[in-house]
């Protein structure tokens, strides 16, 4: 019989740790890769039978294949925090790694919440990880944010979701996408040469009716809005962000 290790990333997170831990006890090891959490996160998981792996952050990428380089086992099942797991997809979790299979990847649908409320639409109706696979055939490499997995073998979905809740407060949420937008504006940094009206004012603006209307957010009501200006200001923050970190690369270098 094939062996599973779950692996979590985590930073701050005890709001969500335990509930999580609870829900994956079918996993043979597991293993939380945590950012050196100033909350109770640590605490938490270690009234669990984990693996406790602490390492400063650098990216996503290296976090996760440092976990995937200490698993001790072929199958790896990556799960965030705030993501949740129904029986039925455990079900086919376990099914799957104790089959014949010549598949090294799984993809995984995600149904997102979102203020207490279920997003039916948003623009996130085929939100999908890649978060099954072999250890041997996998790899995360590149982008500090949404950072891809590579895989040598065939990829296929589940037919079970995952259910994400991204949203705990406004507050957090907020801070979360303000974390993302300056990461991701150190890439964006090298891509552009100037920052311009067209990414301050047109992009963000683009995006809200991405999420808005053509995603069909309309329909999700005040949740779909909320969740619209949200990416919305992500996108306005990232280019604000490289605008500053063009002004003072300017000003050392003069």
């Amino acid at each position: 019989m094939e062996k599973l290790t779950v692996i979590i990333p985590t930073l701050n997170e005890a709001h969500n740790i335990g509930s999580l831990l609870e829900q994956i006890d079918f996993a043979d090891e597991i293993i939380v890769i945590d950012s050196y959490s100033s909350d109770d996160t640590v605490a938490i998981a270690k009234k669990f039978k984990t693996t406790i792996i602490q390492r400063k952050f650098d990216n996503f990428s290296n976090q996760k294949n440092v976990a995937i380089d200490t698993a001790k086992n072929s199958w790896i099942f990556l799960i965030d925090a705030d993501e949740r797991v129904p029986e039925k997809l455990k079900e086919e979790v376990l099914g799957i790694i104790n089959s014949d299979t010549k598949i090294d990847g799984f993809w995984i649908y995600r149904t997102n919440f979102f203020m207490g409320r279920k997003l039916r639409f948003s623009g996130i109706q085929k939100d999908k990880v890649l978060r099954l696979f072999r250890k041997e055939s996998c790899r995360y490499n590149g982008k500090l944010v949404h950072e891809e997995i590579e895989t040598k073998g065939k990829t296929v979905f589940l037919k079970n979701r995952f259910e994400h809740y991204s949203f705990r407060n406004s507050t957090l949420y907020k801070n979360k996408l303000d974390k993302y937008a300056r990461l991701q504006s150190v890439e964006y940094d090298k891509k552009i040469k100037h920052v311009t009206p067209y990414h301050l004012i047109i992009k963000p603006a683009f995006r809200f009716f991405k999420h808005y209307i053509m995603g069909l957010g309309i329909l999700d009501g005040y949740p779909g809005l909320k969740y619209a200006y949200y990416q919305m200001h992500t996108v306005y923050l990232r280019y604000a962000y490289v605008k500053q970190l063009k002004k003072t690369n300017s000003l050392q270098s003069s």
